[in-house]
This record gives C-alpha cells, sequence and structure tokens, in this order.
C-alpha cells in the first residue's frame, strides 16, 4: 500500500482530486489538525534523534534562551 498527502489553498482543487481518485477507486482519507500535529512531532522527534546522551540541564537552559 502507498500513500499520498496532498495540501492544497483551494478547497475547490483539492475536491476535484480527490473526486478523481476516488473514481479510480483510491481510498481518500482527510487528516484532524491534531492528526497532522502528530505527524509533523514524529518526524521532529526523527530527524532529532541522534543516539547521544543530552543533560535535561543544558537542554533547558538552551529552550530558555
Amino acid at each position: 500500500m502507498e500513500t499520498a498527502v496532498l495540501q492544497g489553498n483551494s478547497k475547490a482543487d483539492l475536491k476535484i482530486l480527490t473526486d478523481l481518485a476516488k473514481k479510480l477507486g483510491i481510498t481518500v482519507k482527510y487528516l484532524t489538525e491534531e492528526e497532522k500535529e502528530d505527524i509533523g512531532l514524529s518526524q521532529a522527534i526523527k530527524e532529532g534523534r541522534t543516539g547521544k546522551y543530552v543533560s535535561t540541564d543544558s537542554y533547558l537552559q538552551k529552550l530558555r534562551k
């Protein structure tokens, strides 16, 4: 199974694409704001994971700057 995520500024354009997808037998699912945030957070975690130990104190100090 393959997945594609589309984002656009025009509801009309997205409707055309989703209508076409449905005609082709492709399942269409709209993501909630919470689901979009979860995907973004997951991606940020993957990119930030280095495998190195980070001191909690030094991390919090950097956040406060």
